[in-house]
């Protein structure tokens, strides 16, 4: 699945980098706040899908729930907050079920790493 994880990773740093770019032209200072925050996160957690799929061969199935756990992370989190920064609504509880999603991924990793092969 280390392919999995690093093809993701590359994808949502592309992600990452198109949203910087728009929200940058697009939004008003305030919004641009926002969505640089969201920005930022999915530019880590790209790195962080990245470093999953080169560790997953050694991680294991630990190494690929944090990887699960990062893209559904990303995806919730990041999603909720360009959604707020681009129309205006909130997505309620989402965002923090994303950010929690990432932090389970930090530690999934981390035990990955305690348990390698």
């Amino acid at each position: 699945m280390g392919r999995l994880w690093f093809g993701l990773g590359a994808l949502t740093g592309l992600g990452a980098v198109a949203m910087a770019a728009f929200t940058a032209h697009g939004l008003e200072p305030a919004s641009q706040r926002m969505a640089g925050s969201a920005v930022q996160m999915e530019g880590w957690h790209a790195l962080a899908l990245l470093a999953t799929g080169l560790w997953a061969p050694r991680g294991g199935r630990w190494a690929d729930a944090a990887g699960f756990a990062f893209t559904a992370g990303i995806v919730l989190f990041c999603g909720a907050v360009f959604t707020l920064a681009l129309t205006g609504r909130s997505a309620g509880g989402v965002a923090p079920a994303g950010g929690t999603l990432l932090m389970i991924g930090w530690a999934l990793l981390a035990v990955s790493a305690w348990r390698a092969r």
